[in-house]
């Protein structure tokens, strides 16, 4: 018999509400999303007073877009973290008042752990090398021992934070990812950029520094864009492939808001046949956040017996996903 869960996102700019089935279908995915003045980046007050208002309306899309009454849902999930403080406690509002009003169990999900398990249902991936790159990660990961591991990762900004704060000192607003990527495709044009690989992490702080100092020197947006995208890119290559080498594993799998980069794909599936391994992307509607990773996460961990009482539905900002427990890959 097949069981729903509907599941709550709001740990940034989107609010998304999805329900999935126990068969691995998502049956829908409807967000909306904060957009901040051009120039700006996201306002966590403003987001999430957004988010308070959109709630209803995105809630009523996503079960009218399942065709799942609502009271044939099993559970409730929601992002309990990372993320930003204001938004996160809307998610958790929401989800705990519809767990309340359903009498079913409230289920909490690490947002970062949502993108690999989702990412692994759409693209049959079993057990790969994570490549997770968006606004709040910027990490490398493999499983053992009952807990996603990290291998490497970002000692200061992650990537998407490299190219919002990028593409803001030029005036766009966030996510600044889609207008640098058409600007990059535009240029061929290579501006020497600091290269920081330090072990198996990396560092963007002082590739964001030379950017700027160029833009503001005068250099076309299109070259400086092309620069940051190939000495970034390079970087993540460089120590994902040093991981999957290491653990031996023969699937890599990028997840997250910059999967979507068609530039990245294009390097790390290079870097992958070198080690004859497979490349898993995530579909660019489902790269950025969504409610389908938590609903789908929910469903795992509501399979595996996860639920938290209603009156313990709080948020942590600051959660890490190698101290998350994943029993369900046993």
């Amino acid at each position: 018999m097949k069981t729903y869960v509907l599941g709550v996102e709001s740990t940034a700019h989107t609010f998304s509400v999805s329900v999935v089935s126990s068969d691995g279908k998502v049956l829908s995915n409807a967000k909306s999303v904060y957009a901040p003045p051009e120039g700006k980046g996201i306002h966590p007050f403003e987001a999430s007073q957004m988010h308070m208002g959109a709630a209803p309306k995105v809630l009523s899309q996503a079960v009218e877009a399942s065709a799942i009454p609502l009271q044939d849902i099993s559970a409730v999930s929601y992002a309990m973290g990372p993320g930003l403080g204001p938004c996160l406690r809307v998610g958790a509002v929401v989800a705990r008042t519809l767990a309340s009003s359903l009498g079913v169990p409230l289920v909490p999900v690490n947002h970062a752990v949502g993108h690999i398990e989702l990412g692994c249902l759409l693209t049959g991936a079993k057990d790969p090398v994570v490549l997770l790159v968006s606004g709040g990660h910027t990490m490398i990961i493999a499983y053992s021992g009952g807990r996603w591991r990290v291998l490497g990762e970002s000692l200061d900004l992650t990537l998407g934070q490299l190219l919002d704060q990028f593409g803001r000192h030029h005036g766009l607003s966030s996510p600044c990812g889609r207008a640098i990527e058409e600007a990059a495709s535009a240029s061929s044009t290579y501006l020497k950029l600091p290269y920081v690989v330090k072990g198996n992490d990396v560092s963007f702080s002082g590739l964001l520094t030379a950017s700027k100092t160029l833009l503001d020197g005068g250099s076309p947006f299109a070259d400086v864009s092309y620069s940051i995208q190939e000495t970034a890119f390079a970087m993540v290559t460089e120590v994902t492939e040093r991981a999957l080498a290491f653990t031996g594993k023969s699937e890599v799998m990028i997840v997250g808001g910059v999967a979507a980069n068609k530039r990245l794909s294009g390097m790390m599936t290079a870097m992958a046949g070198r080690h004859s391994s497979r490349v898993a992307i995530t579909p660019v509607e489902y790269s950025g956040d969504c409610g389908a990773q938590i609903a789908w996460t929910g469903l795992l961990a509501h399979r595996s017996g996860i639920e938290i009482p209603v009156e313990r539905s709080n948020v942590l900002q600051s959660w890490r996903l190698d101290r998350v427990d994943i029993p369900w890959r046993g």
